[in-house]
C-alpha cells in the first residue's frame, strides 16, 4: 500500500506534537525537519484540527498541540483522513481483466490491502513513540557494531 504523502506528513506531525506535550509545536519547526513545504503541512494541520487530533496555539510561542489520545489513536485512524482505502476500481475494458488470471491476481492484492489496514490499525502513535525512543537508544550501540565491523575488514599491513 503506497501512502499519500499527506499521510507521511499528518503520522510526522502527530509524533512530533505528541512527543512535545509540554509546548506547542510550530509548523515551521515541523516542516524543516522533514524538508517540506510549511503550506502543504499547514494544509494537513486543518485536517488533522478538524479531527480532533490537534488544536492551534496562538501567541507568539504559538503552534500546534496534540489533543488525541496517543494510546488510542492509531496509524490507520490518520491514514483514512487522507486516503480512500475502498476497494480499488478495476477496469474492465484493460487488458486481462475479465480472466480467472485478473480476479485471483485482485483477490491476493486485497488480501494485502486488508493486512496493511489490520497493521495500521494495530499501532498507535504511542507505540510509534516506544519504537523511535528504541531506535534512538539503539544509534550509539549500531554505530559501534559497524565500526568494529570495518576494523575487522581493513588489511593487515
Amino acid at each position: 500500500m503506497k501512502l499519500q504523502i499527506a499521510s507521511h506528513l499528518a503520522i510526522y506531525a502527530l509524533l512530533e506534537l505528541a512527543a512535545r506535550l509540554d509546548h506547542p509545536v510550530s509548523v515551521g519547526e515541523i516542516g524543516d525537519k522533514y524538508k517540506v513545504s510549511t503550506y502543504h503541512l499547514a494544509k494537513v494541520m486543518t485536517v488533522l484540527g478538524r479531527a480532533k487530533l490537534v488544536r492551534a496555539a496562538r501567541g507568539v510561542k504559538g503552534g500546534y498541540q496534540f489533543t488525541g489520545n496517543a494510546r488510542r489513536t492509531t496509524l490507520l485512524d490518520v491514514i483514512q483522513l487522507f486516503e480512500d482505502l475502498g476497494p480499488a476500481n478495476v477496469d474492465s475494458r484493460a487488458p486481462g481483466e475479465r480472466t480467472d488470471e485478473a480476479r485471483v491476481l485482485r483477490d491476493v492484492l486485497r488480501e494485502i490491502d486488508d493486512l496493511a489496514q489490520a497493521t495500521f490499525g494495530s499501532i498507535t502513535i504511542a507505540t510509534m513513540l516506544k519504537l523511535i525512543g528504541r531506535r534512538r537508544a539503539d544509534k550509539p550501540r549500531r554505530a559501534s557494531l559497524r565500526a568494529a565491523e570495518r576494523r575487522q575488514l581493513e588489511p593487515v599491513r
